[in-house]
């Protein structure tokens, strides 16, 4: 039998390094590989690491198990592992996301099955084309983004709402008491700008519980439950709708990284996604509330919200900006069978 990790280790290749499927003696059988990383990786914990540092402890460990020498820093190759032809994915749940580009049928996928507890518990490796059966689409979901920037203080960057909702502003002290967050706006309901910062800036200088690093969904949920009470909400409603808080037009953001995920929505966007009383609304109308925000101590168990923005869509990449060039990044989403890892 090839003693595939020692050849390697003896070659002096890196992950970088490109081997032909032809060399025997270097280039793993996706079999071999299946199993040198299920020995390797098995019952190895992730709990607690950031998502990057996770990905980064696992390609370490793939490193270690394959003979390669760990880099410095791993570079943003397509595939991450060049020299075997294979990328990597992390799977708490069945839902596998490719980001950016169509399914390779060279190349081969390895796939981390971890438990609730972020323990690694399976690996499978599967080739494009045995991965292109579960696409039963074929189509990316796109996914906006833009650029996080720290201004030091509170700030209400745009004064006044966009001219379409002026038309339909609440008095200043309106309280939307018997309203739903996620019911459709009326006219004569929407609270003006400056009222939400002015109401928001409570929330400066509190905490948040941290949860774990993976639970991003959890911690905006407990942000979001805040926002509705100090706007006068008495029943906190969340069911994914954009923007987040739509009796408002509120689109929250909670911020730790360089990047702000805008989703499926750009500010920019020309199309409308709602109407009321006939105007159509776009996410130039939207008002994005951004928390800056960062851990109490080392202990990373809070997150203190340091300072407030607010901004209008329409003026949103001007503090912000767009991604340029390829101003979006996209997915192919693949809802994997549960037997996949047995």
């Amino acid at each position: 039998m090839v003693d595939y990790v020692n050849n390697i280790r003896r070659s002096g290749l890196s992950i970088y390094d490109s081997i032909s499927p032809a060399d025997e003696h270097l280039y793993i059988p996706t079999p071999v590989l299946e199993e040198i990383l299920n020995t390797a990786l098995h019952g190895l914990n992730l709990a607690g690491f950031p998502l990057r540092t996770r990905a980064k402890v696992v390609k370490t460990e793939i490193c270690k198990a394959l003979g390669y020498p760990v880099p410095k820093s791993f570079a943003k190759t397509q595939p991450r592992f060049p020299s075997q032809n294979f990328d990597v994915y992390t799977q708490k749940s069945l839902n596998l996301q490719i980001w950016n580009e169509d399914i390779d049928s060279t190349r081969r996928y390895v796939l981390i099955r971890i438990d609730e507890n972020d323990v690694v518990q399976r690996v499978k490796v599967l080739t494009g084309d045995q991965l292109a059966i579960y696409d039963n689409t074929g189509t990316l979901t796109t996914k906006f983004q833009a650029k996080m920037r720290h201004y030091g203080a509170n700030h209400l960057f745009s004064p006044s709402d966009t001219v379409k909702i002026r038309n339909f502003l609440a008095r200043p002290d309106y309280i939307p008491i018997g309203r739903y967050p996620n019911s459709k706006p009326d006219a004569g309901t929407i609270l003006p700008i400056d009222v939400v910062y002015s109401r928001l800036l409570q929330l400066v200088g509190t905490t948040i519980r941290y949860l774990d690093a993976v639970q991003e969904r959890n911690r905006g949920a407990e942000l979001h439950q805040r926002i509705c009470e100090c706007l006068g909400y008495r029943i906190y409603v969340d069911d994914g709708s954009y923007p987040d808080i739509l009796n408002q037009l509120i689109e929250i953001k909670l911020q730790m990284s360089p990047t702000i995920d805008l989703g499926l929505h750009s500010p920019n966007e020309e199309s409308p996604f709602m109407n009321i009383q006939g105007v159509p609304i776009q996410s130039a109308d939207v008002r994005y509330v951004i928390f800056d925000a960062s851990f109490v101590d080392d202990s990373r168990t809070l997150v203190n919200l340091d300072y407030l923005y607010v901004v209008t869509g329409a003026d949103f990449a001007t503090y912000f900006p767009l991604f340029g060039g390829k101003v979006q990044n996209a997915k192919i989403q693949l809802p994997l069978p549960s037997e996949i890892f047995d």
